[in-house]
């Protein structure tokens, strides 16, 4: 079940969702430093991470799954926000250059159906990024944040999950190494936090975060064997069924 916008607004007005947002932007941005003529897509509750696109990317905006509810975005601009359903992306196929999946997967209904969708809109260039709650991290065991909800995932589930619908997973991040707690000391080191953490405890992150661009070659084998699966019966001599046997034994025969 997806969370309450309202509830995933107020997370990231608070003092350790500003420092959530702080962390997993700088892997964001890693990852993916130039989107310049790019469309950027968010799902879920992305848009505290989109606001650094805006500036270079040809097109950024978002799409707020129905069940969690949808909030304006950004404050006093013309929104860039739609509702819709996990399996119904109001955007055609290829048509989206870079999407990033953030409180969606873990929370989705029918996660092959999203995948199926996310993958349909992207280009055969794009890339997907998804975070997710680390199973191995502190923050999933604790529901004070949206990290505790929904289905957590090790990095190897997710590699594993990617693959079976149809993405390749290229590159690997973590995030969120500060205990998830509104401490201004804790907050205040956050940034020693995550360095230590990326060199020492990178398995204890609070969320991982993989890039997967499009498996198309896979679709496409997979087809092919389909219809290379697909039976033909032909009739053997001496197989006929009977009916069909005894009509063709008593036609007529033009003997010349």
């Amino acid at each position: 079940m997806h969370q309450d916008v309202v509830d995933l607004r107020a997370f990231y007005e608070s003092g350790l969702g500003l420092v959530a947002q702080r962390m997993i932007r700088r892997q964001l941005r890693r990852l993916w430093p130039d989107v310049h003529g790019q469309s950027v897509l968010g799902f879920g509750y992305a848009t505290p991470f989109l606001k650094p696109f805006v500036p270079e990317a040809e097109r950024v905006f978002a799409v707020m799954p129905a069940r969690q509810g949808v909030m304006p975005w950004p404050a006093g601009e013309p929104s860039r926000v739609a509702l819709a359903e996990d399996t119904a992306l109001p955007f055609p196929d290829m048509s989206i250059d870079r999407v990033l999946l953030v409180h969606g997967l873990e929370h989705a209904e029918d996660r092959s159906g999203l995948m199926r969708e996310i993958w349909r809109v992207l280009s055969g260039s794009g890339r997907l990024m998804v975070v997710v709650p680390n199973r191995r991290g502190i923050w999933a065991r604790f529901d004070r944040t949206p990290f505790g909800h929904g289905q957590p995932y090790s990095g190897s589930q997710l590699s594993r999950m990617l693959r079976t619908d149809l993405f390749v997973p290229a590159r690997e991040a973590r995030a969120l190494f500060i205990p998830p707690f509104r401490a201004r000391f804790l907050l205040a080191a956050a940034t020693a936090w995550e360095e230590l953490g990326q060199h020492w405890f990178s398995g204890f992150a609070g969320v991982v975060m993989i890039e997967a661009s499009k498996q198309i070659y896979q679709l496409s084998a997979t087809r092919a064997q389909a219809r290379q699966r697909r039976r033909v019966l032909v009739p053997m001599p001496g197989t006929m069924a009977p009916a069909r046997h005894a009509a063709l034994r008593d036609r007529p025969r033009d003997c010349g």
